[in-house]
């Protein structure tokens, strides 16, 4: 049976430990979000992380601290691939600390600039819950009117852009704050660090002369260097998607379709070299056949995030749906996972967790703090949905 994972920030985290546990999860995800980007972590900080989260509550269920999510890789490798020596460096001794406690997987992702994109962080749904949204139209007012990016103009129809005027005009001021708030800080788990306006700009115009390409060959230049360690410790590195699975503010996104995975496994044959399976943020892009990805990459997924998204109507714009009724057929990617994971040795299942769950019930309380998408009920929720359905179909 695959393993189920639960992502936890830490102590400051409003979901407790024993939360976790009393949602039934076994296996922790998280990281050490308190060292700045681009410095190494030391085995002792590992180490005390670890034991707080497997040891620190003596007589309770066993938790085991079993993926990373994330070591952020710094801006400099995306930008200069191989040549950002000190920072690919720190990187592999973080990667190193981590494997010395015993903690085999690693999520990471490429995506420049931004991290996760979204519109809205608490959108209604028709049930009163509220989910995450991206909006294409709040997306292209934010582009052309408070970003103002210069070329933003010529990758909008003349509709598209009137519409994103009529919309602009109608926001206060406090709209405005929140939009920037939504897209330009950074959200939890974000790998990227929190931007004004004119650092925004500064950032996008480093890019300026990066082609997807390039991007593709720095991403390669990082796992020639980072492999063959993890390779030697039994490491599984594990790429997330880019979300959404497209080009946002002009910006090349290399981790999006089949295509690109397939283009980087062949860059890079090395068994530690994997996917995160992301079927919220492939499941975006209408021509990712979720279950075919899931059983064609099967051997190199060491780690699933199952959420599900719902495209809406203009093709562009989507938000967070139940975790078993997007646009994604999830039983069919979880009948692949679980075929998969039983080839394995029980030293090598399949980690997944629910991911980005609606803020419904109690966690709508005032006084209630939250992590956009990361809240205990919703979540709470999406795992009974996964495993109900992985008992069912193990029990056919």
């Amino acid at each position: 049976m695959m393993l189920e994972g639960w992502r936890w920030y830490g102590p400051d985290d409003p979901v407790s430990l024993d939360d976790v546990r009393q949602a039934g999860a076994s296996d922790i995800v998280s990281a050490l979000h308190q060292v700045p980007i681009g410095e190494a972590w030391t085995r002792k900080a590992v180490e005390e992380r670890k034991n707080f989260i497997e040891n620190g509550q003596p007589g309770r269920s066993q938790l085991t601290w079993s993926v990373v999510e994330s070591i952020p890789i710094p801006d400099d490798v995306k930008r200069l691939g191989g040549k950002a020596t000190k920072s690919i460096e720190a990187w592999i001794a973080s990667l190193e600390a981590v494997a010395a406690a015993g903690i085999k997987i690693i999520c990471y992702n490429f995506m420049p600039v931004v991290d996760w994109c979204r519109t809205d962080l608490e959108w209604e749904l028709p049930n009163g819950a509220r989910a995450m949204r991206f909006d294409q139209d709040r997306f292209a007012a934010f582009e052309l009117h408070i970003l103002k990016r210069p070329a933003a103009v010529q990758e909008y129809s003349p509709e598209q852009q009137a519409r994103a005027k009529a919309l602009f005009e109608q926001m206060s001021r406090a709209d405005i704050d929140y939009l920037v708030m939504v897209i330009a800080s950074a959200l939890p788990g974000s790998t990227t660090e929190p931007m004004t306006i004119p650092q925004f700009r500064d950032r996008l115009e480093t890019y300026r002369d990066i082609t997807p390409k390039i991007l593709r060959q720095h991403l390669a230049e990082f796992l020639a260097r980072v492999t063959p360690v993890a390779e030697q410790l039994g490491v599984s590195l594990t790429l997330h998607p880019d979300d959404p699975p497209r080009p946002l503010f002009g910006l090349p996104r290399i981790a999006s379709s089949a295509d690109d995975y397939q283009a980087l496994f062949d860059a890079v044959p090395s068994r530690a070299n994997g996917i995160c399976l992301c079927t919220g943020s492939l499941g975006v892009r209408a021509e990712n056949n979720l279950p075919e990805m899931a059983e064609r990459f099967g051997p190199r997924i060491a780690f699933a995030h199952l959420r599900a998204t719902r495209r809406e109507a203009d093709g562009l714009s989507f938000h967070e749906s139940d975790h078993l009724d997007g646009d994604v057929d999830m039983v069919a990617v979880l009948k692949a996972l679980l075929k998969e994971n039983a080839r394995r040795s029980p030293d090598k299942q399949i980690v997944f967790r629910p991911d980005h769950g609606h803020r419904m019930l109690d966690d709508l309380a005032a006084t209630k703090r939250t992590n956009p998408g990361y809240t205990a009920i919703g979540r709470l929720r999406g795992l009974a949905e996964l495993r109900g359905a992985i008992r069912a179909i193990e029990h056919r």
